[in-house]
C-alpha cells in the first residue's frame, strides 16, 4: 500500500538514484536542476531554497510516495500561475526496480485525491514527453486526458527535440 508524505532532504539521494542514466534523468526533468549526474544538494537547493523556481512563496509542494517507510516514488505539486483552482503535477518518478507494478498510478491517484479533496483544485495538469509511453499510459490510467490546447513545446533529450504533450483532469472527471 502506498502513502504520501512531504519530501524530506534525505529523499534527494534516493530520487536521484532512480535516474540511473542520462535519458531517465532528462525525462524526469533533471535539466531544470543541472547536468547529469546531479548531486543531492542541487535537488535540495531547488526545492528548499529556490521554491522549485516558483515566484509565489506558497506554491511548491514536493511529495514522496512510500511503501511502509521505503520511498518508492516522487512528484511535485504546484499552483499553475498562482491560480488556486489549477494545480500542476511534475517531476514524476518511480523507483526503477519497482516500475510496472502500478506504483505511479497509485501515487498520482493519491495526489489527485489530495489536490481535489484538500487543496480544492478544479483542474490538475501534467506534461509528458510524447515518446515516454509508460508515463503517458500511467497518466491515462489515472484519468488524465489530452488537453484541448497543445502549446507545441519541445525540449531536447540527448540532442533530439522531443514534443511535450499536455494532459489534464477536471474535478468532475476524477472518480
Amino acid at each position: 500500500m502506498i502513502r504520501l508524505r512531504p519530501y524530506k532532504p534525505c529523499d534527494a539521494e534516493r530520487v536521484l538514484s532512480w535516474c540511473g542514466d542520462e535519458e531517465t534523468f532528462l525525462l524526469w526533468g533533471g535539466a531544470r536542476f543541472g547536468a547529469f549526474p546531479l548531486p543531492a544538494e542541487a535537488v535540495n537547493r531547488k526545492y528548499l531554497t529556490e521554491n522549485g523556481d516558483c515566484a509565489e512563496p506558497d506554491n511548491f509542494y514536493p511529495v514522496t510516495a512510500c511503501e511502509g517507510s521505503e520511498p518508492v516514488g516522487h512528484f511535485i505539486i504546484r499552483y499553475l500561475h498562482g491560480d488556486p483552482h489549477i494545480l500542476r503535477f511534475g517531476w514524476v518518478i518511480v523507483d526503477g526496480s519497482r516500475r510496472g507494478r502500478g506504483i505511479g498510478r497509485q501515487m498520482l491517484t493519491l495526489g489527485l485525491r489530495y489536490a481535489f479533496g484538500i487543496l480544492g483544485a478544479e483542474k490538475v495538469t501534467i506534461g509528458v514527453f510524447e515518446h515516454n509511453l509508460p508515463a503517458y499510459r500511467c497518466y491515462r490510467a489515472c484519468g488524465f486526458r489530452l488537453a484541448a490546447e497543445q502549446p507545441g513545446q519541445t525540449e531536447e533529450i540527448l540532442g533530439e527535440p522531443q514534443r511535450v504533450v499536455e494532459m489534464e483532469i477536471d474535478r468532475e472527471e476524477f472518480v
